[in-house]
Order: C-alpha cells, then sequence, then structure tokens
C-alpha cells in the first residue's frame, strides 16, 4: 500500500479540543486523519519528546520517518491527509517544529485550536495533577512553572506557522466556537481545505478528553509512582496478585474534586498575564475574541 505524505497538521493547542476536532475531521469521507497512535508528534526531536512527554520510548511514538509515513498508508486517495499532535504548539519548550515540518511538506495547512487562554491553562493543570504528578497547588504552580502560561500564548504559537506557510494556509478557530456553532464552524474549516463543506459529521455532539471533576492527585514525593513505572516493576508486576496492586494504586494516590478547589487568586493571575497575551494576538490576527469571557471576570 502507497505512503501518503500528511498535507494537514492540527498542531494544538494541548487542552482545547484538539483530539475532539481531529474526530470530527476523520469523519469526513474527502479526509484521513491517523489514530494510532492518536498524537505521532513526529516534528519533535527525540530529546524534545523525552522532555515533555516522559516514558515516550516505552510508548513507541518516535521510530523514524518510514513507520511515521505508515501511518497514512489507509489514507488511499482521499485529498486530504492528516495527524494532530498538540505538543506542536508548545514552541517555548520544543524549538524547530514548524521549520521542520515546513521541510516535510511546504504546502501543507496548519490548522489551530484555540481556548479561552485562563480556562485552558486551569485544564493544564489538572492534566499535570493527572498524567505527570503534579502536586504543588493550583496557583503556585502556575506562577513558578511558565509552561502552563507559555502554552497559552497562541501569538507565539502561531507567528512561526504564519511565517512559513503564509495565512492562507495558516486557520486560527477557537473551541468555544466549535462548541457553541459545530456546523458552521466545520463548514467553515471544510471549506479552507476544499472539501464539501455540506458533508456534516454525524459526531459533532461527541467530546473526548474530558477532564473529570474528580482526578487522582500523587501522594507524598511521588517514590511510590515512580517505582510503578520502572522496570522493575514491569518486570515484577504481572506476579503481584491484583488485589495487592490495587491497594498499592490507592496508597500512591488520592482522589481530589477539582470544584473543591478555590481557583479565585488562579483566575485573577492568569487575567494579569494572558490578557496582554490575547492584545498581541488581536493584533496578530486582525481579530477579537468576545467568546473568551473568563479574561474578563472579576472574581
Amino acid at each position: 500500500m502507497r505512503s501518503r505524505r500528511p498535507n494537514l497538521f492540527v498542531v494544538g493547542s494541548m487542552k482545547a479540543g484538539t483530539s475532539s476536532l481531529a474526530r470530527y475531521l476523520g469523519a469526513h469521507p474527502e479526509i484521513f486523519m491517523t489514530s494510532d497512535p492518536k498524537e505521532p508528534t513526529f516534528f519533535l526531536t527525540r530529546e524534545q519528546l523525552l522532555d515533555v512527554l516522559p516514558g515516550v520510548e516505552k510508548r513507541g511514538f518516535w521510530r523514524g520517518e518510514e513507520y511515521y509515513l505508515r501511518l497514512f498508508e489507509p489514507a488511499g486517495d482521499r485529498p486530504i491527509v492528516g495527524e494532530a499532535s498538540a505538543n506542536y504548539a508548545r514552541l517555548h519548550r520544543v524549538q524547530g517544529v514548524p521549520e521542520r515540518i515546513h521541510d516535510f511538506n511546504p504546502d501543507a495547512r496548519i490548522l489551530f485550536i484555540m481556548r479561552d487562554p485562563v480556562e485552558r491553562t486551569l485544564s493544564h493543570y489538572w492534566y499535570m495533577v493527572r498524567f505527570f504528578e503534579e502536586r504543588r497547588s493550583l496557583l503556585a504552580a502556575i506562577r513558578e512553572d511558565p509552561d502552563y502560561v507559555d502554552t497559552s500564548d497562541y501569538g507565539l504559537q502561531l507567528r512561526p506557522y504564519l511565517k512559513l506557510f503564509g495565512r492562507e494556509r495558516v486557520l486560527a478557530i477557537t473551541t468555544e466556537a466549535l462548541a457553541q456553532q459545530p456546523a458552521a464552524s466545520m463548514a467553515g474549516v471544510f471549506s479552507w481545505l476544499g472539501v464539501d463543506p455540506t458533508h456534516m459529521p454525524a459526531n459533532l455532539d461527541e467530546r473526548v478528553n474530558e477532564t473529570p471533576e474528580v482526578v487522582t492527585q500523587v501522594r507524598g514525593t511521588g517514590l511510590m509512582q515512580r517505582f510503578r513505572h520502572s522496570a522493575f516493576w514491569n518486570a515484577l508486576g504481572p506476579r503481584v496478585p491484583s488485589s495487592l496492586r490495587r491497594f498499592g494504586r490507592q496508597l500512591a494516590v488520592k482522589p481530589l474534586e477539582r470544584g473543591s478547589v478555590d481557583a479565585a487568586a488562579a483566575r485573577r493571575h492568569l487575567r494579569s498575564v494572558q490578557r496582554p497575551q490575547v492584545a498581541a494576538l488581536e493584533d496578530l490576527l486582525g481579530r477579537t475574541f468576545p467568546e473568551w469571557t473568563s479574561l474578563h471576570g472579576n472574581d
């Protein structure tokens, strides 16, 4: 089967609905979106992958270009062939990604989805609590780790793509517009891609990877959690009775209700940082974002 070279990249942003958007795109008969792995993340170097995705080698994300191109073999003759990898929009941590995508296919299209930056940053925090052992308080984490707010700096993320691919090949949409007017939003995306804009995916009411109300947070120093992901435990674990493994997981983590955490101070801090970022984005794109209501709250 002939490999296809992808010509559509959904590049972000993390916790803004990239997975749902990729599913809507893949439901169109003229579009193929790879789904295994869901986020190939091919255009990060191995060192960058190890930085943003600990354990990546075990998960098998990066295996070279031949493996990457095989992901698109099922595309057949569909004119649009794409993938969605949110880490392509973390350029404050992973330099060179737009350049590598441009070298790979200078005629590609770049689709960028952006969420209210305050809400995206808060969701980013809970994602890190749930999957990457974030144990700091909400306010401390977003103050101390610039990754949280820099990932929401959409102007910073978009500028290199606009410079390399040109404005006609870069489209920025918002999570809120997609949620409030899914059919109109997708019709606009389909028209931009040059496929039938009247074909509406049947799955527009689906949302994937939403953060649950109750998440698990690693207890203490995380030593037990690191032990559970060690090579030694990978070899020993299958021999341990399931009841004992469940007990160990209960010791390692604790349930945490997101609604029980007072986010008011974090929101005030984020507004002070992200309002100037959004102002710069509005200048860059020549549009405003009234749908981002969290930027204008008073709590």
